[in-house]
């Protein structure tokens, strides 16, 4: 196993610890909101906030775990019908295109979220930038696990676990 392996497998075990922290955290949040509201007669604020937040990072982390363990959703009735050879082709060329993309990510991501370091969210007086650079942080993950799968594809390991 490369570092490179050994880095993008702790990395995403360490994020689905993370999103199952996260998950449970909105779920606590939301069921103590309708347990206020409809039973207190008091509405806690700060809730809608927080669980809108928290399912923004859920989905971004969520999605690198879905891109590491290739659940993600896919086409791939044209690229199954193809040579082994041209198989290799494209795929090395869809993760070239995965890597800009991550690439773009972290660029305007990091971009972004420095634009809006002076804002402060309505509710929990939070610094929007923490809550935006999940997307810079989720494109240097996926970079990660992107040169991971490319390097695999470039040494002719196939990787289906």
């Amino acid at each position: 196993m490369s570092v490179l392996e050994k880095l993008s497998f702790t990395i995403n075990s360490w994020i689905e610890y993370l999103l199952f922290g996260l998950g449970f955290t909105m779920t606590v949040v939301v069921a103590v909101q309708v347990f206020c509201r409809y039973v207190l007669n008091q509405s806690l604020f700060w809730s809608e906030e927080l669980a809108r937040y928290l399912l923004v990072w859920l989905s971004f982390l969520g999605a690198s775990v879905a891109y590491r363990r290739k659940v993600h959703p896919g086409i791939d009735v044209l690229q199954a019908k193809m040579p082994d050879g041209l198989q290799k082709i494209s795929t090395t060329i869809v993760h070239l295109a995965s890597l800009t993309l991550f690439g773009v990510m972290i660029f305007f991501g990091y971009r972004f979220a420095y634009f809006v370091r002076l804002q402060i969210s309505p509710a929990l007086y939070l610094p929007k930038w923490i809550v935006f650079s999940i997307v810079p942080i989720c494109g240097c993950i996926l970079m990660i696990h992107g040169f991971n799968f490319l390097l695999q594809e470039l040494a002719g390991k196939r990787r289906d676990d």
